[in-house]
């Protein structure tokens, strides 16, 4: 077999390892590890010294290094700290109650305040799991002691929670950053009306189903609403002080106040004094918040290094030219290109998550845009609205099983699958939008900080 041969199996046996449910990062590991040691060969085994003397060690030990070192990814353990300090707050709880009092005469009032909560939650974690985990816990209960379809209800808070790997700050946003050597502001910039439209769609969508079919959620009863002024005052109590926070480190980003890691720094300062505000900073809770940050940075980092080592063995061989030579042959226009792509990237969401995809399959296309012509901010915004279906299709939809993983029997896994569809047309919907006007992701970036010359 030649090398590129030997690249392409590489690829093929990486994702048959992965949907045997071998762990990601080790498996890239590993697989880069082996493979590069074929790679690097020197040849010549008198002894063991002879056999340990191959360059994919010192390849290795400096990808192990660069992500030891690189100052983007120093944001991500701030983000997450900041993220689960909000979480074990409290503040959550509240803020769902009250939207769903503030939204009270709109149809679904329960469903839009988990959107809305959902959304806003996001931007403080950015975390998929832990924000469908707790509105999960939440707001399901919620929905179905009100007599919401549980199908429909679920729907909701699985498509609600994965808005978190598109509205800043995103952790996927900053691991593309670093992928694609783009400037994290201005990604940050490009998807904050990409992610408001697709909570916005999310919203129009569930009202007008409710409109209709109102058996589907039915309206608060009137003795369970509080008086308007506890309302208003529950609404301010727990709205503004956390979105203030979340204003504060994006408005910091994007007004070149602060490095993403700088404002993150601040944010999770802001989250431990959030907690402390609403009483329920407690020194098991920070603990907690230490250790599930410690446990997801690890993971993060050891992708980078397994991912990096892959990728770059995988181009060593010739893998990358081979894909590059064979998408060039094809003579596509520009937008041809683009449609191709999200249609591998979207069928890779089957049986893939949004970290597999990003690392692994996206570094092979962003060689060619300055070929086709394409910006790769505007690349970037479609790439992360289409990981968003990583989370809703099926038979993966890490979402879908995340919520099945909390509520146990209390809805078949089948019924999930059925209420995020709707969610993953409106997501689709959502690109085709963004390829017509492009400037829904370029409009900002390039008033904040001056057009973007390719």
């Amino acid at each position: 077999m030649t090398d590129p041969q030997i690249a392409i199996l590489m690829l093929c046996l990486f994702i048959v390892l992965v949907l045997l449910g071998f762990p990601i990062a080790f498996t890239l590991l590993a697989m880069g590890v082996g493979f590069g040691y074929y790679a690097y060969y020197q040849g010549g085994a008198e002894s063991f010294a002879d056999l340990l003397n191959n360059n994919i060690f010192y390849l290795l030990n400096q990808n192990t290094y660069s992500v030891m070192e690189n100052d983007t990814l120093v944001a991500i353990p701030l983000f997450l700290f900041m993220g689960y300090v909000v979480e074990r707050a409290n503040i959550v709880n509240r803020l769902f109650y009250s939207l769903q009092m503030a939204a009270r005469n709109l149809p679904g009032s329960m469903a839009i305040a988990a959107l809305l909560t959902c959304a806003v939650f996001s931007t403080a974690s950015g975390i998929v799991g832990a924000v469908v985990t707790l509105m999960g816990l939440l707001a399901f209960p919620a929905m179905a002691s009100a007599g919401y379809n549980k199908q429909f209800a679920s729907g909701v808070i699985c498509a609600g929670g994965t808005l978190g790997i598109l509205i800043p700050p995103s952790i996927m946003l900053i691991v593309y950053a670093a992928i694609a050597e783009l400037s994290p502001l201005r990604l940050y910039a490009a998807a904050m009306f990409p992610g408001l439209l697709l909570a916005g769609l999310y919203i129009v969508y569930v009202i007008t189903r409710v409109f209709f079919q109102p058996h589907l959620a039915p309206k608060p009863r009137a003795e369970d609403v509080p008086p308007k002024s506890k309302i208003y005052w529950d609404l301010i109590v727990s709205f503004v002080p956390l979105t203030a926070l979340i204003g504060m480190v994006l408005g910091s980003i994007l007004g070149g106040l602060a490095t993403p890691a700088e404002a993150a720094a601040m944010g999770a300062l802001g989250g431990l004094m959030l907690a402390l505000l609403y009483r329920s900073l407690s020194w098991q809770k920070v603990k907690e918040s230490v250790f599930l940050t410690a446990k997801a940075t690890a993971m993060v980092c050891w992708l980078f290094i397994g991912s990096w080592t892959f990728a770059s063995v995988f181009s060593y061989l010739g893998g990358h030219d081979v894909i590059e030579h064979w998408v060039l042959a094809m003579n596509l226009e520009p937008w041809q290109f683009l449609v191709m792509v999200q249609l591998i990237i979207f069928v890779l969401g089957w049986p893939l998550e949004w970290s597999e995809i990003l690392i692994i399959f996206v570094p092979i296309f962003l060689p060619m845009l300055d070929t086709f012509g394409v910006n790769p901010y505007f690349f970037a915004m479609l790439v992360a609205l289409n990981l968003q279906t990583s989370f809703l299709t099926p038979p993966m939809a890490m979402s879908a099983y995340y919520l099945k993983g909390v509520l146990k029997g209390q809805i078949e896994l089948v019924d999930i699958f059925k209420g995020i569809l709707p969610y993953l047309g409106i997501v689709i919907f959502s690109m085709v939008l963004l390829y017509q006007y492009p400037g829904i992701a370029l409009w900002l970036p390039d008033y904040l900080f001056g057009e973007y010359i390719q």
